[in-house]
């Protein structure tokens, strides 16, 4: 492919034809602009790259409407696909569930029933096997014994297929030693004892990371999520979904410029410090109607790391931070490319009993938000691994 080198003006619009500049039109300026870097970076001439930057047009075709057109050959740039192989998930299994007591007084929050015959633990386990991803860690320490038993029954020899995947156990343990002695201190801290692992021979082609809750309500194929991850080339990005002010004080928060790129993080502000996290969320799709009633983007808690960047940041960079959503995220924000990716479709944190109460009572609306018997995302649990019959 032959190459060309073109210095274009703030103003300069580019196409390959009617369907513009691969496939979309650039809106806005060339500045910062994913397109036009990705094209800058693909030119060469004689071996050596030359970025498009503003300036004035070296060869332009002026059109009546006053604007200038460079045409181009589009050069081919091949989209690293996600392969769901090189993805591990780590799904938490919580923390003493206080507030979702008497049901957490003998067991783990993740093992919390809903829906009937379901498990809280079921919804993550059932979106890794759906998303096609097969390797899964579960960190449990909180009355365990039933979640232990519930996934070893579930997932273990009941037709559900991991291939060269698992789902491996990590129960909290003492180790020799003044910081074996503790037990988690908190979701980082959690994944950092067990950060061997993760450096075992096995793991050793694993790209991405998830941080999955084991207490959330919603399908999601985390593979697009992984793969938007990878576009963006973050290294860390958070699943948000806007929420209105009332819930806006339960999870943390953050603001994000136009790229998407989040440039704050605040967790569970209130007063002043919660309304300085109000955001236009027209800014991702909202209608300004629906903007108005849901002014803030919340963290989902669910996570995508480059593996090498959360051992990173674990072991040497905070060694001593304790939990994603307090610490080593805000903290990240300030360092790190963390991006945003803004699910729009049904999520609710069953984290409380009024959030339980509403969650299952929602479920017996006549067209629910959320629904168990969906073809396309099935969810497993421990009577069989067909899902049950809504009738």
């Amino acid at each position: 492919m032959d190459s060309c080198c073109a210095i274009l003006k703030s103003s300069t619009h580019l196409s390959n034809g009617d369907n513009g500049f691969w496939g979309e039109s650039i809106r806005g300026s060339l500045e910062n602009n994913v397109l036009v870097n990705q094209l800058g970076k693909s030119l060469s001439v004689e071996k050596r790259m030359r970025k498009i930057k503003t300036g004035v047009a070296f060869s332009i075709m002026t059109t009546s409407n006053g604007k200038e057109t460079v045409t181009i050959e589009t050069p081919r740039l091949e989209r690293r696909r996600a392969n769901p192989k090189d993805v591990a998930a780590i799904i938490l299994g919580g923390g003493a569930g206080t507030q979702l007591f008497p049901l957490t007084s003998r067991t783990a929050t993740p093992a919390v029933p809903v829906g009937g015959c379901y498990r809280l633990i079921d919804i993550p386990m059932s979106n890794c096997i759906n998303s096609g991803i097969n390797k899964i860690y579960v960190l449990t320490q909180f009355n365990s014994a039933f979640l232990n038993r519930h996934i070893a029954r579930t997932y273990f020899g009941n037709g559900v297929n991991f291939g060269d995947g698992f789902v491996e156990v990590l129960a909290a343990t003492q180790t020799p030693g003044e910081a074996g002695m503790k037990w988690f201190q908190g979701t980082a801290d959690a994944v950092r004892q067990f950060i061997w692992v993760f450096e075992d021979a096995r793991n050793k082609n694993i790209d991405n990371i998830l941080i999955l809750s084991g207490d959330h309500l919603y399908h999601m194929d985390y593979m697009n999520f992984v793969q938007n991850h990878i576009d963006r080339n973050a290294d860390i990005t958070l699943s948000c979904v806007p929420v209105e002010e009332s819930r806006a004080v339960d999870f943390g928060l953050v603001k994000i410029d136009r790229g998407g790129q989040i440039i704050q993080f605040a967790e569970k502000p209130k007063g002043a410090d919660l309304k300085a996290m109000q955001v236009d969320t027209t800014l991702v799709g909202l209608s300004p109607q629906d903007a108005v009633k849901t002014p803030y983007i919340a963290s989902m808690g669910v996570y995508v790391f480059k593996t090498d960047i959360l051992l990173n940041l674990l072991r040497w960079r905070y060694p001593t931070s304790n939990d994603f959503g307090s610490e080593i995220i805000p903290s990240a924000v300030m360092e790190r490319n963390v991006q945003a990716y803004i699910f729009r479709d049904y999520w609710e944190d069953i984290g409380t009993i009024k959030s339980f109460y509403d969650a299952n009572l929602a479920l017996t609306e006549e067209f629910p938000k959320f629904e168990f018997y969906d073809s396309k995302y099935t969810i497993f649990h421990v009577s069989s691994i067909l899902t049950t019959n809504q009738n």
